[in-house]
């Protein structure tokens, strides 16, 4: 069966949109879509709101209040909920926890060794009995508060009901066409809910997180669909007055950002986790810990992650269901604010004002939220079959039949990694992200719609063939889709020029668009890296030599680049070899490249590539697909490269004196600032090249790859290592030359051709001037701290 009609036939949409859950059947025609739509627009205007239907408002409300039909939630699926009393049973449950019993007395009875060490306690056993209780009861005051902030109170159905009409009065004021989800993924679901809950098992979604959205999006699926409201891990961050407790009562389960070294909290949230899995409660936390700000997957955060596997891994919990989660958005409320600190502005403190100056956000026509559930699976059988895999490496994973420390971190990595990747592939492609990543892959000022809409099509094309979603329109034409895209991102990130034959639209903010291009890069990612590769000799240009590279060649570059990103994207796990070799034929099929195979010697009658080559029919058309590839990761190749050359900052002038380290934070900021004047002075192609969070990802990488070396004190800091140190001639001016520099000319080769980049003696030069002038800052900032010192 061909992919195209396994599209047709996939399982239809519903859409959740206000009381309403409207089945999108399968292949129905553009004029039913109308007429569907018209629906909900009536529902939609037909919604009252106090100012203009105060009577009607309150009768809705109290339907809610009331519980009538489904609003009632009196049998969700799981574990019970919403009873008076709940909140004071859980914490009785987690604090009668053999581990968080264990620990208050290990605790209480070493503080009592140190009193009695340190002279403050006598020898006198009744002294140092009295002293350990009144430790102990005191530390069961401090869990006691711990659980008080922490714990979700679902008491009152009252309250989650009149919850539920006041959430979605104010999603389908933003988002007006709605929430959908995938009928056959929710009958999946519910299907496995039931099984769960005759287990007394969990389910663990673990979404994407893009949007505070998210939360609401989440729990409203829950609500309608009638299954158990999953608590739901938030940062502190977000527990300020009213919004707080507010939350709380609907399932937020607050913690700290950071346990530092407290064992006692660190041992109150695993107890409490352990709680709830061991008890049936649906659980739920974002995997990758904070809100993506660049609308592409973050590397997985391991902390909560870590409380549930062990959950598991010790025996404490018999099983949990993970249910990976992706939540897409025609436009992300907070993409403003993202971009702001993007660009080096200091993240906001989270505060009610703040909260309530959304409003006006809600009167905004945003589009559609896009959930999708990855069909779940059972925590307990994939670290069994990590067990059973780790049989081939004796003595790193497993020891004696248990798990080494190197073990749990290897199956922890490999957990976070397979939830995003069934994240990704369960997304899907909204409309405003092909429309954005068709306008930041074209060359030129502009595109006219006509063009606009084709390259769309073409795009979805390649977005089913490599297996993935495109948002479901409904039979309607392409036009319209695209027309829809372009009002929901608005002029202030689509322009149109105005008094022109055909309506021609131009990037007006190509740095807030990247956010919606950067949610299809992951489909295509092997097919960019591989063009990348290829670019460093088909930047040439001239004639047919130019335009065929060896796959050796290819391979080291493609290997380089790879190694170089792979913390940023996620990879198939087939290995370097299988990888490139599946985007090449991707490649060839499409009409982009050319492969010359040679017979391999032997019995087995294979070929092996030899040579890669432009084709002639894509050179004809003006490469625009192969460019296609390029565009989407010159951004990130360019961010890289800056990265690299910003560590030339860490070489310490010629009278320096001490220890050569420097702040993290402030060089990276400085590093930022160096790339805002490459930019501006044409050095630099991509604005989104200075993005503080792929710089920061790069300096991981580069410690991880022991190029800086990081150490606290008490901030972190860092220095170059000694093998990558560059030099400085004989009048104290950085050489271009060294570990480092040949490093970043390697990433440099497969960066976009600059107005200013084909003369290298100039660019080098003027480069590193540059980076000498940002650097001195630093350098003079950290004499002046150790005079300061000094004095």
């Amino acid at each position: 069966m061909s992919k195209r009609k396994q599209q047709s036939e996939t399982a239809p949409d519903i859409s959740i949109l206000g009381d309403n859950a409207t089945l999108y059947p399968s292949g129905y025609t553009e004029s039913q879509a109308r007429r569907n739509e018209d629906k909900s627009r009536t529902l939609i205007d037909t919604m009252a709101r106090f100012r203009s239907s105060p009577l009607e408002f309150f009768r809705e409300v109290s339907l809610h209040v009331n519980g009538t039909g489904w609003r009632a939630y009196d049998n969700p699926i799981g574990a019970p909920m919403y009873f008076p009393g709940f909140t004071d049973r859980m914490k009785e449950m987690v604090m009668s926890s053999t581990m968080l019993q264990e620990k208050i007395t290990d605790l209480s009875t070493k503080r009592v060794v140190v009193e009695k060490k340190e002279g403050l306690l006598t020898g006198d056993e009744a002294a140092q009995e009295k002293r350990y209780n009144q430790l102990k009861q005191s530390l069961e005051e401090v869990v006691d508060d711990m659980l008080d902030k922490m714990v979700c109170k679902m008491e009152n159905k009252t309250f989650i009901r009149t919850q539920y009409y006041l959430a979605t009065q104010l999603l389908t004021r933003a988002y007006h066409q709605g929430i959908h989800v995938s009928s056959e993924e929710v009958l999946k679901l519910r299907a496995i809910a039931q099984e769960a809950q005759k287990k007394k098992q969990s389910i663990v979604f673990l979404p994407s997180h893009r949007s505070h959205v998210d939360y609401i999006s989440q729990q409203i699926i829950s609500y309608r669909l009638g299954l158990a409201l999953p608590t739901v891990v938030a940062g502190e961050n977000l527990n300020f007055p009213l919004v707080g407790p507010f939350m709380q009562h609907a399932g937020a389960m607050w913690i700290r950002r950071s346990f530092g070294n407290d064992q006692l909290y660190s041992t109150t949230v695993q107890a409490y986790i352990d709680t709830l899995l061991q008890n049936g409660y649906n659980f739920a936390c974002f995997i990758e810990g904070g809100r993506s700000r660049t609308g592409k997957l973050l590397p997985p955060k391991f902390g909560i992650l870590r409380f549930i596997m062990d959950s598991v891994m010790s025996g404490r919990v018999n099983d949990a269901i993970i249910c990976p989660v992706s939540t897409q958005y025609d436009k992300v409320i907070e993409v403003d604010s993202y971009i702001t600190e993007l660009l080096g502005q200091p993240k906001q403190k989270e505060n009610l004002m703040d909260f309530l100056n959304a409003s006006s956000i809600l009167n905004l026509k945003l589009g559609r939220v896009d959930v999708r559930y990855h069909e779940p699976w059972s925590l307990k059988d994939f670290i069994q079959e990590q067990f059973l895999r780790s049989t081939d490496i004796p003595g790193q994973i497993t020891e004696k039949g248990k798990w080494t420390n190197e073990g749990r971190i290897k199956v922890l990595r490999t957990m976070g990694y397979r939830v995003l990747s069934d994240i990704n592939e369960v997304s899907v492609v909204m409309p405003t992200a092909l429309v954005g990543t068709v306008i930041l892959t074209l060359r030129g000022r502009g595109v006219g719609i006509s063009e606009l809409v084709r390259r769309v099509e073409w795009l979805c094309e390649r977005v089913r063939d490599k297996g993935g979603r495109v948002a479901h329109f409904a039979n309607q034409k392409t036009s319209t889709v695209v027309e829809r895209a372009l009002e929901v991102l608005g002029p202030a990130m689509v322009g149109k020029v105005p008094s022109l034959p055909e309506d021609t639209y131009y990037a007006v903010d190509r740095f807030q668009l990247s956010f919606y291009r950067n949610m299809t890069i992951h489909l295509f990612i092997l097919e960019a890296l591989t063009c990348a590769g290829l670019y460093t000799k088909f930047k040439l240009g001239g004639g047919d030599e130019n335009y065929t590279m060896s796959y050796t060649d290819l391979k080291a570059q493609v290997g380089f680049l790879s190694q170089l990103f792979r913390g940023e994207f996620i990879f198939p796990t087939a290995g370097l070899d299988i990888n490139l070799a599946t985007a090449l034929s991707r490649l060839e099929a499409d009409g982009v490249l050319l492969l010359t195979r040679t017979p391999t010697a032997g019995e087995n009658s294979s070929t092996t590539i030899t040579t890669i080559q432009l084709a002639p029919a894509e050179r004809d058309r003006g490469r625009e697909n192969y460019d296609f590839y390029c565009f989407l990761i010159w951004p990130f190749i360019e961010a890289s490269w800056l990265g690299a050359i910003s560590l030339l900052m860490l070489t310490p002038p010629t009278n320096h004196i001490g220890e050569p380290w420097l702040d993290a934070t402030a060089t990276q900021d400085r590093a930022q600032l160096l790339g805002k004047t490459l930019y501006h002075q044409g050095d630099l192609s991509y604005f989104e090249a200075v993005n503080k969070e792929t710089l920061k990802n790069a300096y991981l990488r580069f410690e991880e790859d022991g190029i800086i070396v990081p150490r606290k004190s008490p901030n972190l800091q860092i220095r170059l290592a000694e093998n990558w140190a560059p030099t400085r001639d004989s009048e104290g001016k950085l050489e271009a030359k060294g570990k480092l520099w040949e490093f970043a000319e390697q990433i440099s080769q497969s960066r976009r051709e600059g107005k200013n980049r084909r003369d290298a003696g100039t660019v080098r030069t003027r480069v590193m001037g540059l980076v000498d002038l940002v650097g001195r800052e630093g350098w003079l900032a950290d004499g002046g701290k150790k005079k300061k010192a000094k004095l």
